[in-house]
């Protein structure tokens, strides 16, 4: 057994669970001292209460929604709950991180200003005074300490708090109103190693993480297949994570899925969530059903043109077992690979890729990221969760061909001899979490195949 494993994921966890205890504790004062001023004693009671039994119910349906595994509901299945529920959690822990950094900055400027004082430099305006709470008005007068005087100081970091807990709110109203359905087709052009001439041309489109569940409705699935549909691809594929949880409709979102129109076909692979929900089998037969097939450690022969290619298809790959040990990806499809055509992989997880570019598989397709679902850029540095997970969060990447994946990233550098292995991670259509989308919205590739 990994300890050290072990216990850097039990620090994570409850490090996560204290942060969202923590802001739940923050907005619960907050609320309590807001209702202490009405008159209305009553009314300032039955205001808590309702307060209290919202907060309660919104703690059973995202418990609820963490059984992914488990049948039966603790609370009602209700779609606008768990919107609410994903919204609030979210953008309270936000709200609060946003707040105590504004108070933060407070204390080091108060800081900053007294240790100035005692150095006796010039003031313009100081008072001698007790310290008066947290005000930052005060001194400690027993240390004779001058302390400035400063209410546009007050008034700032006052303002500057009331922006900081409000724009969480406003971001996730907007990524949920917004930029969750607002549907991207990304064409991207992949330059493929051993691609033969009759190929050169040939499109796929892909979708990933649909996550048809209380976030993502059937009839946002279905505008994303009209929208792949119209793109007359010649290839379709669906990267996994079909629903988040075993209480959601597998079967529909497989019915709608079952609409996308290729003429090589309609082809997929399960996510972790049809491994968390037990529904990997389901799914298959469900594929298989609707005349789509699903490749679970399968590979398929299809051609292009004459052109012949080898498509692989896994469950998603774990990096580590249940106990923390490391186990080796994608060992299960070595007697798969061809070398006398290209091979294409479709992979759930994106960190199958250096093995895969290892192994001589010349393009993985993979989405599980969701791109972070929340992206900022500072300083020509994109932030995002995906980065916790993945090196490989969104986008088309490259690594050499046959070359270790433990080697030197020094030893990676393109050249002209040695072919690369390309994988390219779609962002997805749903949600996870929280039903945000910022800066990352949701995709559609579509994808041209050239020679490299």
């Amino acid at each position: 057994m990994n300890w050290g494993w072990l216990i850097a994921r039990v620090v994570i966890g409850l490090t996560l669970l204290g942060l969202i205890v923590l802001s739940q504790r923050f907005w619960y004062r907050a609320i309590w001292r807001s209702t202490a001023r009405w008159p209305n004693g009553w009314l300032r009671v039955g205001a808590r209460l309702v307060y209290l039994a919202v907060l309660a119910m919104i703690i059973l349906a995202t418990v609820d929604g963490m059984r992914m595994g488990r049948k039966g509901h603790l609370v009602p299945k209700d779609a606008m709950l768990t919107i609410f529920a994903g919204l609030w959690f979210s953008s309270a822990l936000f709200s609060f991180l946003a707040v105590e950094l504004v108070h933060g900055m407070d204390r080091l400027w108060r800081w900053a200003r007294e240790a100035y004082a005692r150095r006796g430099e010039p003031t313009a305006a100081v008072e001698h005074t007790r310290r008066i709470g947290d005000s930052g008005t005060g001194l400690l007068a027993s240390r004779g300490v001058e302390r400035l005087v400063d209410p546009s100081r007050r008034y700032f970091f006052r303002t500057a708090s009331m922006l900081a807990g409000a724009a969480p709110f406003v971001s996730a109203v907007y990524g949920f109103a917004a930029e969750r359905v607002n549907y991207t087709v990304m064409r991207v052009e992949i330059p493929m190693a051993n691609l033969p001439a009759a190929m050169d041309g040939m499109t796929v489109v892909q979708l990933s993480d649909i996550h048809l569940s209380g976030y993502t409705t059937r009839e946002e699935v279905r505008r994303a297949v009209d929208m792949a549909n119209d793109l007359g691809a010649d290839l379709a594929m669906v990267t996994g994570d079909f629903i988040t949880g075993s209480h959601d409709p597998l079967a529909d979102c497989i019915e709608e899925v079952s609409r996308l129109h290729a003429p090589m076909g309609v082809w997929g692979c399960n996510g972790n969530h049809e491994i968390y929900a037990k529904v990997e089998d389901a799914a298959q037969q469900l594929f298989a059903q609707a005349g789509m097939k699903l490749l679970r450690q399968e590979n398929a022969l299809l051609s292009y043109r004459g052109a012949p290619f080898n498509l692989i298809g896994v469950d998603y790959q774990r990096e580590r077992t249940p106990s923390g040990q490391r186990t080796p990806m994608l060992s299960s499809i070595s007697g798969l690979i061809r070398r006398d055509m290209p091979n294409i992989l479709m992979s759930h997880n994106p960190n199958s890729f250096n093995r895969a570019a290892e192994m001589g598989i010349e393009l993985s397709l993979a989405g599980h990221t969701h791109g972070g679902q929340i992206q900022v850029e500072i300083l020509d540095h994109r932030l995002t969760p995906a980065r916790f997970i993945s090196d490989y969060t969104a986008g088309r990447y490259r690594r050499p061909l046959f070359v270790a994946s433990t080697a030197d990233k020094s030893t990676l550098s393109p050249s002209a001899a040695r072919p690369d292995s390309q994988l390219y991670v779609n962002r997805g259509i749903g949600t996870v979490g929280a039903p945000v989308r910022l800066g990352v919205p949701p995709e559609i590739t579509l994808m041209t195949l050239r020679r490299a």
